[in-house]
């Protein structure tokens, strides 16, 4: 995630914390500060630090759960909202997403319960009162970690109460149908916690577009991972374009630009093979420069992934989200392009797939 430094490894893991974590722990500082002086202040800050480091431990809990199931997580961010875990994938089954989504919350139930402990607490409406748990930092950072549990098991997809609402969905309409409708209803929890959070909570409306988007986002990437599960590369590729010789300027670039409706143009050897590619908007900032007799060698972008005929669309999204590319370049066995994919022609095909999914999945049950 961008905007964010890397703190440790833990396990393979990288935590890593977003620059506008900074930003709570100084509006907590200032806070703290009209209230209490120096001492609030850092009590404040150092009440933070803990419970986010709760939320790590929220977070391994996740972890952890997945890699039973072969699930890597490269890395997990702290943002002012809570921690994200990047995984590589998500659980294939319902059940295995259960457990996973429940890992997180158990793990602030175990140190909520040890607090507890700890403090010679019993489960008695006296002792577990809210003034009670008010009376040490350890029983405040135990009430933190009940209101975490709490808060994380709200039915909100993609929150983990979503994600379990999500698979036991998943069992009764199918994984791409129950992510919908798990979305829609986090969507519409969402919309209330910002009306909450307009009548006074600035942090419930930053909670909300996250939930709105995320939810959102989430839904469309298993939409589309639906729609490309099992299809190869050479059904979204684009196998008819023109091309530019080593030779070519960037003159030539925006002629082929002007009199054709591509908008990037492989750059081919004597051979056949890719040099790179010369992107449309690269072509316009040179022109505006002055650059029209510059070779558009210089201009190409060079470092763009190559993968064979017979390789999934799987694998080519994959390779654009590690890669950060805008092309995947097609080969045959002799190195030679047959075609490339951009973004804009493999959202086309999911549009389509995903339509036709729709329709299908969405079709009223017959009556009994």
């Amino acid at each position: 995630m961008g905007w964010s430094i890397k703190l440790f490894t833990w396990g393979g893991t990288a935590v890593r914390m977003h620059l506008t974590f900074l930003l709570l722990i100084a509006w907590i500082a200032a806070v703290q500060w009209q209230h209490g002086g120096p001492q609030g202040a850092i009590a404040g800050v150092l009440f933070i630090l803990v419970l986010f480091a709760c939320v790590v431990l929220h977070e391994f809990g996740h972890i952890w759960a997945a890699a039973r199931y072969g699930i890597r997580t490269p890395d997990v961010t702290l943002l002012p909202i809570g921690g994200v875990a990047s995984m590589e994938r998500m659980p294939e089954k319902p059940s295995q997403e259960i457990v996973v989504a429940l890992a997180g919350p158990a793990v602030n139930l175990v140190i909520a319960l040890v607090l507890i402990a700890a403090l010679g607490l019993r489960l008695t409406l006296d002792q577990m009162s809210f003034e009670a748990l008010q009376s040490s930092f350890l029983a405040q950072v135990a009430i933190a970690n009940i209101i975490l549990l709490v808060f994380n098991l709200i039915p909100a997809f993609p929150m983990d109460g979503g994600r379990v609402l999500r698979a036991l969905l998943a069992m009764k309409l199918g994984f791409p149908r129950g992510t919908r409708v798990a979305a829609r209803i986090g969507q519409a929890m969402a919309i209330g916690f910002a009306f909450l959070g307009f009548m006074g909570n600035p942090m419930l409306i930053l909670i909300a577009a996250f939930i709105f988007l995320a939810a959102s986002g989430e839904a469309g990437d298993v939409e589309m991972r639906e729609v490309i599960r099992g299809r190869r590369i050479t059904d979204a590729m684009i196998t008819r374009f023109e091309s530019l010789g080593v030779s070519a300027t960037v003159d030539d670039a925006a002629a082929k630009l002007l009199h054709s409706t591509q908008h990037e143009f492989p750059i081919l050897d004597g051979s056949g093979r890719l040099r790179g590619i010369v992107a449309s908007r690269a072509i316009i900032e040179a022109l505006r420069a002055g650059e029209g007799e510059r070779p558009a060698l210089e201009i190409m972008a060079a470092d763009v992934p190559a993968l064979r005929l017979d390789a999934t669309l799987d694998q080519a999204v994959d390779a654009m989200r590690t890669t950060g590319a805008r092309f995947i370049a097609i080969t045959d066995a002799d190195d030679s392009l047959v075609g490339y994919l951009t973004p804009e022609n493999l959202n086309e095909l999911i549009m389509i797939g995903t339509s036709r999914e729709r329709a299908r999945t969405d079709r009223p049950l017959p009556d009994p």
